[in-house]
């Protein structure tokens, strides 16, 4: 009841906008006359710019509160790239403890540790489970919904906003704001203007652009002196010069059961076990993109970077180099590293890759080559191919409800702020963390704006 009192209210004081037409403008309210001119009748309570999770978490709490809720979205359909995340297997969260999970972000754990205690890991997953959706624990930890699709998930859940009265505006493109600080948005070559009390931007950051993260907002918020760190790729591939034998033979295959080692700029060393995938340009895979930020730092800093592989982490090197020096009689080398050492395939390949036909006669070499495997990145993969982006709007922008200081009643939410993490259930623990807090955030904002009507 109380929900439905303050949506009749809200409705009251809602700004009606006055039927106006356009002969179109651009992102900086400049005129121009090749978009057809559309009535607006009126303007929602809450405008949410883009339909993934942060979007869509966000109206879920503004429409619980009873609050008119309507979301823009550019694509035909929301939660695009939600649903491609899905592939292979929705991993939602992960189930590692809260100090560690909070430690996954990095340099960002402080600013975002107040989002994970109010919505982390395990608030996510009861959250699924009332959306009557069950999950399970994998075997390295991460957290799935039990049929591993994201379709149910993201039926059940706006079947959710509708029951709450969310509405949803697909093919309205944000393009900014009109000279008059209306929101600018195209609808099948239309223009729109709209003044909702609160508009909140979810977005996304500039990776998988042809599913509606494609980062043309940063130009529009810089112009309202935002300050937006530049986007860059994350959890992506890097490129490395792979030799012709290497590349043709070897591109697609897993290279499984070793340990990366890549020293951070501040000198600590990072090391991960895991696997990863050689590919026709370099490298790609879950144990890539858990050391991507130092490679990307490192590429920032000097123009190119290092990381190390230890093929046998079971081992230690001075077992690896007793195994190597074992009579091999006849044998290929070859033959001798797979019967002794258990390596063979491409993790032999690797290691004639760095160690050249003439690099096989001195065995200590050959020892601290298996256990430090050094390759040399050029560069990393293009934002368009990666699975996140890094950068966007600085926290330094933002107040603690994640609502920009340069331009009130306006929150951002998801990928659009500046933090990054690795795959593994972080990101979209901390894009519906941040939406949620934006969310709650307008309606703080709202509240105190309205006291009498809220």
């Amino acid at each position: 009841m109380t929900a439905r009192l303050g949506h009749r209210r809200l409705s009251q004081f809602m700004v009606i906008s006055s039927v106006r037409r356009h002969t179109g403008a651009d992102a900086r309210g400049k005129p121009s006359t090749n978009m057809q001119a559309m009535s607006v009748e009126s303007s929602p309570v809450v405008a949410i710019i883009g339909g993934g999770p942060a979007g869509l978490m966000a109206a879920e709490v503004l429409a619980q509160a009873g609050l008119r809720v309507d979301i823009y979205d550019a694509m035909p359909s929301v939660g695009r790239k939600f649903l491609r995340a899905g592939i292979g297997g929705l991993n939602i969260t992960h189930s590692e403890p809260a100090e560690r999970f909070a430690s996954r972000y990095a340099e960002r754990q402080l600013v975002l540790q107040p989002f994970l205690d109010d919505f982390g890991a395990t608030a996510l997953r009861d959250w699924v489970h009332d959306l009557g959706i069950e999950t399970f624990v994998g075997s390295s930890g991460r957290v799935f919904p039990a049929d591993m699709k994201a379709a149910p998930l993201l039926r059940a859940w706006l079947h959710r906003l509708r029951g709450l009265g969310v509405r949803v505006h697909v093919r309205h493109r944000w393009l900014g704001w009109h000279a008059d600080g209306s929101l600018h948005l195209s609808h099948r070559g239309e223009t729109l203007s709209l003044q909702p009390q609160v508009t909140l931007l979810a977005l996304g950051g500039g990776s998988w652009p042809q599913l509606g993260s494609d980062g043309a907002w940063v130009p529009w918020l810089q112009a309202r002196a935002v300050t937006v760190q530049a986007l860059q790729s994350a959890n992506c591939g890097f490129e490395l010069a792979w030799s012709e034998h290497l590349r043709t033979r070897f591109a697609g295959t897993p290279v499984k059961s070793v340990a990366i080692q890549v020293q951070q700029v501040d000198g600590r060393v990072l090391r991960q076990p895991g696997e990863f995938v050689i590919s026709e340009y370099g490298v790609e895979g879950s144990l890539i993109y858990a050391v991507s930020a130092a490679l990307r730092a490192q590429l920032q800093s000097q123009g190119h970077a290092r990381f190390t592989l230890d093929l046998l982490p079971q081992h230690d090197r001075a077992r690896v180099e007793a195994e190597l020096r074992h009579p091999r009689g006849s044998r290929s080398m070859s033959s001798h590293l797979q019967s002794r050492l258990g390596l063979h395939g491409v993790k032999t390949a690797l290691l004639f890759e760095v160690l050249g036909k003439d690099g096989w006669q001195d065995l200590s070499k050959v020892a601290d080559t298996i256990k430090a495997l050094p390759l040399q990145v050029q560069a990393a993969r293009p934002l368009a191919q990666a699975i996140s982006s890094a950068g966007g709007v600085d926290f330094s922008a933002v107040n603690a409800d994640l609502m920009l200081q340069a331009c009130p009643g306006v929150f951002v939410a998801g990928e659009m702020l500046d933090w990054d993490a690795p795959t593994g259930g972080y990101l979209l623990t901390a894009v519906m963390a941040t939406g949620r807090q934006a969310g709650l955030g307008a309606l703080r904002w709202l509240r105190a704006q309205h006291p009498d009507q809220l």
